[in-house]
């Protein structure tokens, strides 16, 4: 009798120690993100012109970004590195504890970048151009 014993491919591995690498970095990025939030409620509460508001919006949106891809290269590398190939053993490593720790920071971290998107973002009026007829 032969077991069979599927290995995980080398793509599989590569992207897992990627992940491992980028997940490092999620406390910094963190961070970095609540400090860009600290700053754009400051520029919000000291009413700054609406240029102020949009660059703050713009740069606590890109910290944002950045921690949520770190948490969610954190969420891969979690679910373990046959997750990478195969749908049901992502499943089984979201149901971890760990695996529903990340994922529910991934949630939150998603959640705020929307919000963010839809109310913090100060929208800027085009400049009206004369034309002439």
């Amino acid at each position: 009798m032969a077991f069979f014993r599927p290995r995980v491919s080398r793509e599989a591995e590569v992207r897992h120690h990627a992940d491992q690498e980028v997940g490092k970095s999620f406390p910094e990025l963190l961070e970095k993100a609540r400090a860009a939030e600290a700053e754009l409620r400051r520029v919000q509460a000291a009413a700054a012109p609406v240029e102020e508001l949009r660059a703050a919006g713009l740069a606590f949106d890109r910290a944002l970004t950045e921690a949520l891809r770190a948490a969610e290269a954190n969420q891969r590398a979690t679910f373990g590195i046959k997750a990478y190939d195969d749908r049901l053993r992502r499943r089984k490593g979201k149901a971890t504890p760990k695996g529903a720790e990340w994922s529910a920071e991934v949630d939150r971290l998603r959640t705020l970048r929307e919000q963010n998107r839809l109310t913090g973002i100060a929208r800027v009026p085009r400049p009206v151009t004369a034309t002439a007829r």
